[in-house]
C-alpha cells in the first residue's frame, strides 16, 4: 500500500492498518488516517503532535552537544565547561520525556566530560 506523498512507511496488516509516517502536517490528517475507531483515530492525532515535540527535542539536543564538540574542538576550556553545563539539563530532560534512553543521555554527558576535562588549560 503506498499513498501519495506520504512514503513507504504505512503498515498494513490483514484488516488493521496503523499509520506511522510523521512527516504530514495536521491540517492534512484526515486524509491519511486509516483508523477505524474514534480512540484509534485520537491516538494517530496525539501520535503527530508528539512526534512534531519529540522532533523539536531532538534538534535541541543535537544543537546542544554541536556547541560544546565546537568548544572542545576550538580549544576553550571555559566555553566548553559552559557548554556542557548548559547541555546536561537537555540531555537530562530528553531522557525523562522518553524521547532518549536515560543511558544513552548518561552516556553522552559522561563522554562530553571526559573530553572536556581532557582540554588543556
Amino acid at each position: 500500500m503506498e499513498l501519495v506523498g506520504v512514503g513507504s512507511d504505512v503498515k498494513v496488516a490483514g484488516q488493521h492498518r496503523w499509520f506511522t509516517h510523521h512527516s504530514i502536517a495536521n491540517e492534512n490528517l484526515q486524509e491519511f488516517i486509516v483508523a477505524n475507531t474514534s480512540s484509534a483515530k485520537k491516538a494517530a492525532r496525539q501520535m503527530v503532535r508528539r512526534t512534531e515535540i519529540n522532533k523539536a527535542r531532538r534538534t535541541k539536543v543535537k544543537s546542544s552537544v554541536r556547541k560544546v564538540e565546537e568548544a572542545i574542538a576550538s580549544g576553550d576550556k571555559s566555553a566548553a565547561k559552559a557548554a556542557l553545563k548548559a547541555v546536561e539539563p537537555v540531555l537530562a530532560r530528553t531522557s525523562q520525556k522518553g524521547v532518549m534512553h536515560k543511558k544513552t543521555a548518561s552516556r553522552k554527558v559522561s563522554r562530553l566530560t571526559a573530553r572536556v576535562n581532557a582540554l588543556a588549560g
